[in-house]
């Protein structure tokens, strides 16, 4: 682990990602105590979920599929 204060970070930022990014670990201190570590950009995992996982969470009425009436005589009244 290397570790470097803030005046070196802030004049050799290039070079300390570059480490990072070559797998070394690089930590910052402001007055020697530590306060943030570097490390190496991952994007974030995509979590599929398994067929069925939502199985039995949500509910569909039991009138879902019946006309709606009074939709339909709006979109009438609209055409003409």
């Amino acid at each position: 682990m290397r570790l470097v204060n803030i005046h070196e970070a802030k004049t050799q930022l290039s070079k300390l990602l570059e480490q990072v990014q070559a797998g070394e670990d690089v930590v910052i201190a402001k007055a020697g105590a530590p306060i943030v570590r570097l490390i190496p950009y991952a994007p974030p995992k995509r979590r599929i979920a398994p067929p069925g996982a939502m199985e039995g969470e949500g509910r569909i009425a039991d009138d879902f599929d019946a006309p709606i009436d009074e939709l339909f005589n709006c979109l009438k009244d609209h055409a003409a």
